[in-house]
């Protein structure tokens, strides 16, 4: 895929992971939309974007919200055309013994890990097929392979992250569509709390890592798919 020509599409594009990827997409050419819930902090992401001098739109969108992402899709076609690349970024954590998990923490977990995806590939997808080409990229975690203590709900969700992304793939790629699932594990981020600033060791995966890693993948020949890829620290 030539970045340099396409339009990508980041959910949850404002912090961390997110706004990692949108600016690495942005350096290697590609015009780039973002969302998130909150007005604020996208209008904070695409100041930083386009100080970097990426072509950059973004709107506030709770893709959970099936007219919400219906609008979002509309405001991208309206703003940059067709997208070229969907990412399904947005994801939250709540954490909890699952007897102390409330049913509200569960559904909001759901929602935005998996509703959330299922709803943004739903109003992307068709432009793609129309034009024949094109990559879903899903953001799920090594949760989505192992478990941990308190984190059914999570690991629940990007299990099925992975589920979903496998039999979209058999879905779309005779269309032209590649669908890329990226593990990581623990990453830098305020999904994960603050970092210890005395710990000099670089154990953690930083959101460069991941983004760089994205990039990396779409940029193979279109004849090349890597549908799967776990990003581990490499001395954690």
């Amino acid at each position: 895929m030539n970045l340099k020509t396409a339009t990508a599409v980041v959910t949850g594009g404002t912090e961390g992971i997110g706004l990692a990827l949108a600016h690495a997409l942005g350096r290697a050419g590609a015009a780039v939309a973002i969302c998130s819930r909150s007005e604020a902090k996208v209008t904070a992401a695409l100041r930083a974007l386009t100080g970097a001098r990426i072509r950059a739109v973004g709107t506030p969108c709770d893709v959970t919200d099936a007219n919400a992402v219906a609008a979002f899709a509309d405001f991208v076609a309206r703003a940059l055309g067709r997208p070229t690349v969907l990412v399904n970024n947005a994801g939250i954590g709540r954490f909890a013994p699952l007897e102390t998990m409330t049913l509200e923490d569960w559904d909001a977990v759901q929602a935005t890990n998996l509703r959330g995806p299922f709803l943004a590939t739903r109003a992307f997808l068709p432009a793609m097929k129309a034009a024949g080409e094109g990559a879903i990229v899903n953001i799920s975690s090594l949760a989505g392979r192992n478990g941990f203590e308190g984190g059914t709900a999570y690991c629940a969700s990007k299990h099925g992250l992975l589920g979903f992304a496998k039999a979209l793939m058999f879905e779309v790629r005779k269309h032209g569509i590649r669908v890329i699932t990226v593990c990581p594990g623990s990453v830098a981020t305020e999904f994960n709390g603050p970092s210890d600033p005395s710990d000099k060791t670089d154990r953690v995966l930083h959101a460069e890592d991941v983004a760089d890693m994205v990039v990396a993948t779409l940029t193979l020949p279109d004849r090349a798919m890597v549908s799967e890829l776990d990003i581990r620290p490499s001395n954690p």
